[in-house]
């Protein structure tokens, strides 16, 4: 099969090329050319106050110094522990400048999550928020760690002065309970005490920019190394391919604008999806940078992103598709102007069909789903960003100088004819490095094929004759239903299409005659103001889906397990329902 046919039909967009010339340069390069063309222009935005691209550039400069000054060498670690707050792109940016590599850390983990991370990385220096939880938190973590120093953020001097004042009187600006002394030291010393002078480091664009841990849904995480070119080529690739016309999106005709976009964090940055399509694409293009540090705070639950979509006029919004049907569904939606939203992906999770049509009811704009892993940066596919060719249910085409294939289940050697089941597999200049110290983890999940690189993604799927990549589930969490495999995604995205179900998720579970054979449970959660009964659904499902796929058993919950970036814990349900079972 030509790796390279899907380019020539009619879904490619005309305006993209097939391949790129990716600069082999460092990451923050990309921060100082935007401080240089557009230096007085605001980068990061909170709560009403902005920092420009010239201030951030040196804030960085300033970290980068401090961190030599602590001891911090080429190669070395360094952790971020902060949700979408405006330090997060000076500490990214200058703990690189400082030659180190960045470890992005979940803010809500607790201490014993963290504590691995740290461990694994051998991280020598820490930035956590400061904050009644996550400081505790993170002075419990660096515990048995080769971390020697915490630096605490404050969102106090990012706040306007009027707002710091009163939130310090009515206690509403966190603050940590208590400070270790001997370990601590504070964002603001770094700014006044170190020169915002850029350190001469020799930083190799082929080297590793940053250590993001993988969900660890197949064992404990891993750190997936994700180099500078990989993150550069990849900010290139998507806006390549990212085009919107005005007969989808009124007022909209081009990609990415330079110095016009207003990109808003509703995905957390120490992510893949959040740190590359919105962190990095503001940066590259001098967009303005809003900072959400918790996307669904508000009353109602996501009323606080509502406001700053609307006050902020924000154009590029990143989401996974638990947060655009919470926007879709959320009583209020209509109060708030949201005409500027313009750019609209979904990724991280399956797009139901239902969810887009509802989110695009409600903005008036277009949303097109992507598809990639932690391990590739993340992008690796994209549904055309139209509604001619945009195809509902498949995660879309292969980006520029991305080769997709689908390979046998069995060695992931052997390609499958075209429009036949297998592992999706992926060869491009954003697939990482390796797996961080450990090399057989790496093997495992790399393959060469004629001359190629490629990751096996643990995704099973097939490609289409136009081109277009289909996913049926996890290879970890397909059904096995009487030898016919049923695969979760599409039950729930059946579901979805009923008007009283808001969410939908379906596990599979062992038949207690033959734990071999499984049968498909599934949880719904229900709009606001709708009722029903699990034998309803279970009737209405008799007419839409096969009778393998048909759920035996259907619970109707309050809300489903989330991970923080918005994926459906599925693991969580089966493991709540299998203990259960095993009591009675």
């Amino acid at each position: 099969m030509d790796e390279t046919y899907w380019q020539s039909g009619p879904a490619w967009p005309k305006h993209a090329r097939k391949t790129i010339d990716y600069p082999k340069e460092p990451l923050f390069a990309m921060l100082d050319r935007a401080a240089e063309k557009s230096g007085n222009l605001p980068y990061t935005v909170f709560m009403g106050k902005s920092q420009t691209f010239a201030e951030v550039q040196e804030h960085a400069d300033r970290i980068a110094n401090f961190l030599i000054s602590k001891g911090i060498k080429e190669g070395d670690r360094v952790a971020i522990f902060l949700p979408n707050v405006p330090h997060f792109p000076a500490v990214f940016f200058g703990a690189l400048k400082a030659g180190a590599k960045v470890v992005t850390c979940n803010p809500l983990y607790k201490a014993g999550e963290l504590n691995f991370q740290l461990k694994d990385t051998d991280a020598q220096i820490v930035f956590a928020l400061d904050h009644p939880t996550f400081t505790p938190t993170c002075y419990e973590a660096i515990k048995g760690t080769n971390v020697h120093t915490v630096i605490v953020c404050s969102v106090k001097p990012f706040l306007s002065k009027a707002k710091a004042i009163i939130g310090s009187l009515i206690g509403k600006v966190p603050k940590s309970p208590y400070y270790e002394e001997d370990k601590t030291v504070f964002y603001e010393q770094i700014l006044t005490e170190y020169e915002p002078n850029a350190p001469v480091v020799n930083v190799d664009p082929m080297d590793t920019a940053v250590l993001i841990f993988t969900g660890g849904t197949t064992g404990l995480p891993k750190g997936a190394e994700l180099t500078h070119y990989n993150l550069t080529s990849n900010v290139l690739q998507i806006n390549e391919w990212v085009y919107l016309e005005e007969e989808d999106v009124q007022g909209r005709d081009g990609g990415v604008q330079y110095e016009e976009e207003v990109f808003v964090g509703a995905v957390p940055w120490y992510h893949s999806y959040g740190l590359t399509l919105t962190l990095l694409m503001a940066t590259w293009y001098a967009g303005k940078l809003v900072c959400i540090p918790d996307p669904r705070s508000g009353k109602p639950p996501l009323s606080d992103l509502l406001s700053e979509l609307a006050n902020t006029k924000g154009t590029v919004l990143n989401c996974v598709p638990a947060l655009y049907a919470a926007i879709a569904n959320h009583p209020n939606v209509g109060k708030y102007d949201l005409s500027s939203v313009g750019i609209c992906s979904s990724g991280a999770a399956p797009l139901p069909p239902e969810v887009a049509k509802a989110f695009e009811a409600v903005t008036g704009t277009l949303l097109f789903e992507g598809y990639g892993l932690t391990e590739t940066s993340p992008v690796t596919h994209i549904n055309p960003t139209n509604s001619r060719y945009r195809k509902f249910g498949s995660i879309g085409l292969p980006i520029s100088d991305t080769i997709c294939k689908i390979l046998d289940m069995d060695t992931g050697m052997k390609e499958m004819p075209l429009g036949e089941i297998g592992e999706i597999a992926i060869h491009g200049p954003q697939v990482m490095k390796q797996y961080y110290q450990k090399p057989e983890e790496t093997a495992l999940v790399m393959r060469e094929i004629d001359g190629k690189r490629y990751f096996l993604t643990g995704d099973v799927g097939h490609i289409d004759e136009n081109g277009y990549t289909f996913i049926s589930d996890r290879k970890k969490q397909m059904i096995n239903v009487g030898g016919m495999k049923a695969y979760p995604r599409e039950i729930e995205d059946i579901f979805f299409t009923h008007p009283k179900i808001q969410m939908a998720a379906a596990i599979g579970l062992p038949r207690e005659e033959d734990p071999s054979n499984e049968f498909v449970k599934a949880y719904i959660v229900l709009k606001d103001g709708e009722t029903g009964t699990p034998e309803e659904f279970i009737e209405w499902a008799r007419g839409k889906m096969a009778g393998y796929k048909r759920p035996k058993e259907i619970d109707i919950i309050d809300s489903l397990p989330m991970s923080s970036v918005g994926k459906v814990l599925r693991r969580v349900l089966r493991d709540a329902e299998m203990e259960k079972r095993e009591k009675n």
